[in-house]
């Protein structure tokens, strides 16, 4: 019974026998069944890329945008359920706001990271469901270089050089892990990060997608900024013509 979550699935307070807590298990699948989401940290900076669904040609232009600042110098890029990521951000900028009101300084993205993972907890310890949303947050000095946070639906927090989100991860990691993420600048990230975006894509299902890209480094200043959209639009046909030629000499 408790390999399918029959009866240890009402609540994500229920251990099953085995030690799983299937609300939590399928608050990650609302992650694992979004849009694919990458996160790269390179010599100089860190791109973070969003393949999202346009659900109707009457939106506009980046409505419900994935990528948020929380304070000036640490971005956030939420996964999975929009509205669920939505009201993570909101209590990182919350905490951040706190941080800044209590210290005169902005609050670092480790914190940020960890606080949002402890509500994350201890929100799903409570009679709520688990958040179907995953975040990655990212900052840049020229102390600490670049660093990468992502929080899961399970309150799990680490530190990565590079990770991938969504319905295509496990593609999008093999094609990071061909990298050498340490050598390549910001510039070269971006297009990178296109490439594997529009690499991992499945032509017959994944339609009515948009890239959303923000970026943080030597280049902003530490600032965590949205790509401007040409800078987009140019890494987008850098890498149409990667894979058409890739594909020719296949």
């Amino acid at each position: 019974m408790s390999s399918i979550g029959t009866g240890y699935d009402l609540a994500a307070s229920t251990f099953s026998p085995d030690g799983r807590i299937f609300q939590v298990e399928y608050a990650q699948k609302a992650v694992d069944n979004a849009g694919t989401m990458i996160a790269i940290r390179g010599k100089n900076g860190i791109v973070v890329v969003a393949d999202k669904l346009i659900t109707s040609k009457l939106y506009t232009d980046n409505a419900n945008p994935r990528m948020f600042n929380v304070n000036d110098n640490v971005g956030v890029a939420v996964a999975g359920n929009y509205p669920d990521g939505f009201s993570l951000k909101n209590y990182a900028y919350g905490e951040a706001m706190k941080w800044l009101k209590d210290y005169r300084e902005p609050m670092p993205v480790q914190n940020i990271a960890n606080a949002v993972a402890e509500y994350i907890h201890i929100h799903t310890l409570g009679i709520s469901r688990p958040f179907g949303a995953g975040a990655f947050f990212v900052a840049w000095n020229k102390q600490a270089g670049g660093r990468l946070f992502l929080v899961e639906p399970s309150g799990l927090n680490y530190e990565y050089k590079a990770w991938a989100v969504g319905k295509h991860r496990q593609a999008a990691k093999a094609e990071i892990e061909k990298l050498k993420i340490d050598e390549l600048d910001v510039q070269q990230l971006v297009k990178e990060a296109a490439r594997i975006i529009m690499a991992v894509r499945d032509e017959n299902k994944d339609k009515n997608v948009q890239i959303e890209m923000g970026w943080v480094g030597e280049h902003t200043n530490g600032k965590y900024e949205e790509v401007p959209s040409e800078v987009v639009t140019a890494a987008e046909e850098w890498a149409s013509a990667k894979l058409d030629e890739d594909d020719m000499e296949d």
